[in-house]
């Protein structure tokens, strides 16, 4: 299927923007370190579920070296109440070994290298660099791969392809800011049951909308 003009997907950046301004990564953190650990944890797991979860574990322990001298039997008793925490646990306790003993304790500014710790796919890699080092990236969650699906920013499952076609019709200076934008859309208005259509105020853009419109035999908002 066609993807939206660049003309219309800027439109949609124009609007999101004005709808979420203050949008922000919701995991959270102090430091690159701390957000990698949180993203790690995030998964499968809602955010205001990790910053619980993670309220205590920062205090506790705060630097590559403190999980590191862990063993992942006694982290998984501060993070039992996320899901996978067993593997989680394992993940965490060994990519901290290997910032210790490769990177002198420092979150490499790489995403060729962030990905090579365990437990660190594309998304958490892109996650770091782009809310961490301010590196222009797009991560893509299950929102992103939603809202952007829907909208017309995208046409694909897989991740890697969602992520190049929504960068293909964003400028590149605003990758980060889409992230977010697409999430708190995702979270607030387009959600996975019941979208909430009626008040988006992409109506005139969104290819989800105007394809739902036409089945009820209903004129979609113009997008002129």
């Amino acid at each position: 299927m066609t993807l939206i003009s660049r003309q219309t997907a800027k439109r949609v950046l124009e609007k999101l923007a004005q709808a979420y301004p203050d949008a922000r990564c919701a995991l959270n953190h102090q430091n690159a370190f701390e957000l990698l650990i949180a993203t790690i944890l995030s998964a499968q797991s809602t955010d205001a579920r990790v910053n619980k979860v993670t309220e205590g574990l920062f205090q506790k322990y705060r630097t590559p070296e403190d999980y590191a001298s862990l063993t992942p039997e006694i982290l998984q008793e501060d993070i039992k109440e996320l899901g996978l925490y067993r593997s989680k646990a394992e993940n965490i306790v060994a990519a901290c070994r290997i910032l210790m003993e490769q990177y002198g304790g420092q979150v490499p500014v790489s995403r060729e290298e962030l990905m090579k710790l365990p437990g660190v796919g594309r998304k958490t890699a892109n996650v770091v660099l782009s809310v961490a080092f301010g590196v222009p990236a797009l991560a893509v969650d299950t929102h992103v791969s939603r809202v952007a699906n829907r909208i017309g920013l995208a046409d694909s499952d897989n991740p890697l392809q969602i992520e190049q076609q929504v960068c293909s019709l964003v400028p590149k200076k605003l990758w980060s800011n889409a992230h977010h934008w697409l999430i708190h859309h995702g979270r607030r208005v387009c959600t996975a049951r019941k979208p909430q259509c009626d008040s988006c105020p992409l109506q005139a853009e969104c290819r989800y909308y105007k394809q739902e419109q036409k089945k009820a035999g209903k004129r979609p908002a113009s997008s002129a």
